[in-house]
């Protein structure tokens, strides 16, 4: 089995406010009032979802990291 190096995630608007991030492979989800405050959360959240497992068993290499993607509408001009 090959190893991952990162742990896929993206942050999308929250409904009323903020913002959510949520992984792709792993059961994680935060949220955040600020963007800054979403990537800190999710950090923290993957770091404690991780504890203690054996990351190999996971597929993932000792020291993966977290590729964000970042969910916007597109902006439409009005006249």
């Amino acid at each position: 089995m090959k190893l991952q190096h990162t742990i896929k995630a993206f942050i999308r608007p929250g409904e009323e406010f903020g913002f959510v991030a949520e992984c792709h492979k792993i059961p994680v989800v935060t949220q955040g009032d600020t963007l800054d405050a979403v990537t800190h959360n999710l950090q923290e959240a993957v770091s404690l979802h991780l504890e203690g497992e054996n990351l190999h068993d996971q597929g993932l290499v000792d020291n993966p990291t977290i590729l964000i993607t970042f969910k916007i509408d597109p902006f439409r001009a009005t006249a």
